[in-house]
């Protein structure tokens, strides 16, 4: 999400074998505005007809996310689904393995194709794969520690959040933007904040915010929440209701909000919180179109998930479809000082 421009993840409902042309296309369509050379839009066409193709037949509640990769450089297809997990992963995963009965089918070939592949499955409840494909010349690896869904309300075409992530050094910086009410009003209010945000991104948070503000005032206004990880800790910064935590494989914690307010009509001065994000912890930055009871008790299978899949796990699962819905999870930068 690192163009000027963020655009909303492109979201498809499988819950038809019709979906998987739709899919297939719009996989192509996203490898185009990536830049992606070559035959790589033709292999990202293939990759989405095969994971539709699987939530058709096997799965129920099943959805694809196509999108950018968050810190560019590619793009991924997110395939989540309630259906009944893949018993024999490992099986599923060798080329030219098909079966009627199984979850699994295609992933030999998805695995072939894409750059990087990563799989999360629990028998019974569903399963998360993300393929991602990068070009030669990618400055970031495709197995970056970053995922990011941006959803706008059913039934409307813009969305009113938008959302970025930049790596600059060993600071990974990610910025939500909740622009008030819905349409075409409050996805010009984000754009504006996400265009501020790649004008100065490793400005200290509070000058940051403020230069958002400022950008803000001659919109409706928006909420937003700034986030900062280094490794170990991160900083945090917001106006109005995008919150952030901690999740790790035993507990969530560090539960923040912004301050009260709305940017670029009533701001005080800004704040910065920080905390400690401990190693294999992950932070979450989420608008209030992702439910926030998501985080009382999540079960140990989310606990685990890879920030990659912990976005469209989040999405897919807690969106509340009447609001724009907005959720980043990430991991410092492993980048060396």
């Amino acid at each position: 999400m690192t163009s000027p421009e963020a655009l909303p993840t492109a979201h498809i409902a499988v819950d038809h074998y019709s979906a998987v042309h739709l899919a297939a296309e719009t996989a192509r369509t996203v490898a185009g505005r990536c830049r992606l050379p070559g035959a790589l839009p033709d292999q990202a066409a293939v990759i989405a007809s095969e994971l539709a193709s699987n939530l058709a037949k096997h799965a129920s509640s099943g959805s694809l996310f196509i999108q950018p990769l968050p810190l560019g450089g590619g793009m991924e297809i997110v395939a989540a689904d309630r259906g009944p997990g893949i018993d024999a992963l490992q099986q599923c995963l060798a080329d030219g393995y098909t079966t009627s009965n199984t979850l699994g089918a295609g992933l030999g070939a998805v695995k072939r194709i894409a750059t990087a592949l990563t799989i999360r499955t629990q028998p019974g409840a569903g399963t998360l794969v993300c393929a991602r494909l990068t070009g030669p010349d990618a400055t970031h690896p495709a197995d970056q520690e970053v995922g990011a869904i941006c959803l706008p309300a059913d039934r409307e075409q813009l969305s009113g959040d938008a959302c970025a992530v930049v790596d600059q050094g060993t600071a990974r910086t990610a910025i939500v933007v909740d622009g008030l009410g819905h349409g075409p009003q409050a996805a010009e209010a984000a754009q504006t904040a996400i265009r501020s945000f790649h004008r100065a991104p490793d400005l200290p948070l509070p000058e940051l915010l403020t230069a958002l503000h400022r950008a803000l005032r001659r919109t409706r206004g928006a909420a937003v929440g700034l986030l900062r990880l280094h490794p170990g800790r991160a900083e945090y910064s917001g106006i109005g209701n995008v919150r952030v935590l901690t999740l790790t494989p035993l507990d969530v914690g560090h539960r923040l909000t912004g301050q009260p307010g709305i940017a670029g009509l009533n701001m005080a001065t800004p704040q910065v919180r920080s905390f400690p994000v401990p190693p294999g912890a992950t932070a979450v930055l989420h608008s209030d179109g992702i439910d926030q009871r998501w985080a009382r008790s999540p079960s140990a299978f989310v606990h685990r998930l890879p920030p990659l899949l912990l976005a469209a796990s989040l999405a897919h699962s807690h969106r509340l479809s009447r609001d724009d819905a907005t959720v980043i999870a990430a991991r410092p930068s492993q980048r060396l000082p």
